[in-house]
């Protein structure tokens, strides 16, 4: 096994050729664009979903962005992050422990609710 840092060098409409050092949870850049700025690029890790009947109701990855600058930081930056879906910003350690803590929170509420709902006689058809 090598002890080389993994890197990768991509094309951009702004710089031409770019070489990244690839952080070892990024999955690749398979949908890399040609065409995109330098500060575009990004690594992503792997996809954590939440469905529910066939429907997606959160996504989360590890982003970095190594070029990108501070002015819209809910859209990541050269500090790793995790991107949520639909919320659209990318978290640091405490705020994904916050969304973490709402969810358990959120789920509890769900749970309360399916103990009312099963102590309703005949599921309250009437």
């Amino acid at each position: 096994m090598s002890t080389e840092p993994r890197t990768i060098t991509l094309a951009t409409s702004d710089h031409g050729d770019v070489t990244l050092l690839e952080p070892a949870w990024c999955t690749g850049h398979s949908h890399h664009d040609p065409e995109m700025l330098r500060a575009d690029l990004i690594h992503t890790g792997p996809l954590a979903e939440c469905v529910y009947l066939g429907r997606d109701l959160l996504a989360a990855e590890i982003v970095q962005s190594p070029f990108a600058t501070p002015s819209a930081p809910e859209l990541g930056g050269p500090t790793a992050g995790v991107s949520v879906f639909p919320l659209g910003k990318t978290l640091s350690p405490v705020q994904l422990y916050d969304l973490a803590a709402a969810l358990d929170g959120y789920a509890d509420r769900l749970r309360d609710m399916a103990d009312q709902l099963d102590r309703i006689p005949d599921g309250g058809e009437q």
